[in-house]
């Protein structure tokens, strides 16, 4: 055995003849998980450090979006495709007392609708063909993706912007071609290259946005109930 053998054998002692002593191992795992819990923590922090104003302006960006009785389309890839299916659950059916149902579309749910497009003309299309289809001016697209350079997100925020929509996305690592295309009118970018702690500030990320486009909506409907008010007395 020679000194470079040496690393493997510890992570693998089964494979040369040795065992791993359960206690090490348990001990190893729960280091394991505090220091990644330890590590979403601090990149959570760091995020909404950065990010604080961002946040607001795109929740005053999604407020005015329902001001206007529009709706908001939610897309993504993978694991993003659940968190755009989760942002869009979360305005459709909120879940605190009082705050109303507000109409979000999530891109992802049509299977017949993205294998048909996929096999048709390709899977850089299944976002924008239905975004053609449905979304009309005023309208906001909301994007996920922990790269930044979904091709597919993408051709579908060329072609809201075309049509007139209000492009949003949550992404990772550099921000890729969504921080730098300029299609975006607000990208909020978890800059590290772990996948796991990119979507897990993209999750407190969309419930604090929730939270903050209710509270304006709220506002709102608290100054016209004023307003009326007034103009009874």
């Amino acid at each position: 055995m020679n000194g470079t053998d040496q690393p493997l054998r510890d992570l693998y002692p089964f494979l040369h003849g040795g065992k791993k002593d359960p206690a090490a191992a348990m001990d190893a795992l729960l280091d394991s998980a505090r220091a990644k819990a330890r590590h979403s923590v601090a990149e959570k922090r760091r995020f909404f450090a950065d990010n604080a104003q961002p946040l607001v302006d795109m929740a005053v960006a999604v407020a005015g979006i329902y001001r206007d009785n529009k709706r908001v389309y939610t897309m993504g890839n993978g694991g993003s495709s659940c968190d755009a299916a989760h942002f869009a659950v979360e305005f459709q059916h909120p879940i605190t007392a009082g705050r109303p149902a507000l109409p979000a579309v999530n891109l992802c749910n049509d299977t017949a609708m993205i294998s048909a497009v996929a096999n048709d003309v390709g899977v850089d299309h299944v976002f924008a063909r239905q975004i053609e289809a449905q979304a009309e001016a005023g309208d906001g697209l909301m994007g996920f993706s922990t790269s930044g350079n979904s091709e597919n997100l993408l051709a579908a925020y060329a072609r809201g912007r075309e049509m007139g929509l209000v492009n949003l996305g949550l992404c990772g690592g550099n921000g890729g071609a969504m921080a730098s295309s300029g299609l975006l009118d607000h990208c909020l970018v978890v800059a590290t290259d772990s996948i796991h702690r990119v979507q897990e500030a993209h999750v407190a990320c969309y419930h604090i946005l929730w939270d903050l486009v209710h509270t304006l909506l709220s506002d709102d409907r608290g100054a016209a109930a004023a307003e009326k008010r007034e103009e009874a007395a």
